[in-house]
């Protein structure tokens, strides 16, 4: 297992495959992305679109839209999911982390996948490179808010050590320790692409 020290965030996109044979490539997210991100969302069902943005309107405010796609890989770092074997090349999940101030170690994180890849490991992932490229950019601890009847978005991040905290009406706040995460990340014996993840973002 890699130490967290001997990684490094020159990774600016990743080729993966599903353990069902899926072809997929993790990329940062750009600005220009904004028409596939209102395309996700719409695309997302009603209870995962609640269950991610506390709202089920198929479409969201132009500002949250352009929130999402406003990323400068320092206070605001985001991670897609496309799957390559479709000729479109959609993209199928999306990751967010939001510094909580200009010179704070610690941010907001949010992640959501399309309905139908649910329970393939994208969300693993996807978690696992994100959390790679917060830990490059000075990022040590991450805040999680989840409804509470989320109750696959909490397994999930329990199983990456996440902790809960204060519990907010419906929502559940849980904090991690972004290094924890990681480790505990590697040592899943599945999905088998978060070794590649690792090997793309390890040092030389």
């Amino acid at each position: 297992m890699a130490e967290t020290g001997s990684f490094q965030n020159q990774a600016r996109s990743v080729d993966a495959t599903l353990d069902n044979g899926t072809h997929v490539c993790l990329r940062r997210i750009r600005h220009s992305d904004i028409g596939r991100i209102t395309d996700g969302i719409s695309q997302m069902s009603d209870q995962s679109r609640y269950l991610r943005f506390f709202s089920g309107s198929k479409t969201m405010p132009p500002s949250v839209v352009e929130r999402l796609a406003s990323v400068d890989g320092t206070h605001h770092l985001a991670w897609g999911v496309v799957n390559m074997d479709e000729p479109s090349h959609p993209a199928i999940a999306a990751a967010h982390v939001f510094r909580e101030t200009e010179t704070s170690d610690a941010g907001e994180f949010a992640i959501a996948v399309l309905d139908p890849y649910h329970g393939q490991g994208v969300a693993r992932i996807l978690m696992l490179t994100i959390f790679l490229d917060c830990y490059c950019e000075g990022f040590r601890r991450l805040q999680i808010d989840i409804l509470r009847n989320n109750r696959k978005a909490s397994g999930l991040i329990r199983a990456v050590d996440a902790k809960a905290g204060a519990m907010e009406g419906p929502v559940a706040q849980y904090s991690l320790v972004i290094r924890d995460a990681i480790s505990a990340l590697q040592q899943m014996d599945s999905p088998r692409a978060l070794q590649d993840i690792v090997a793309a973002f390890s040092a030389d």
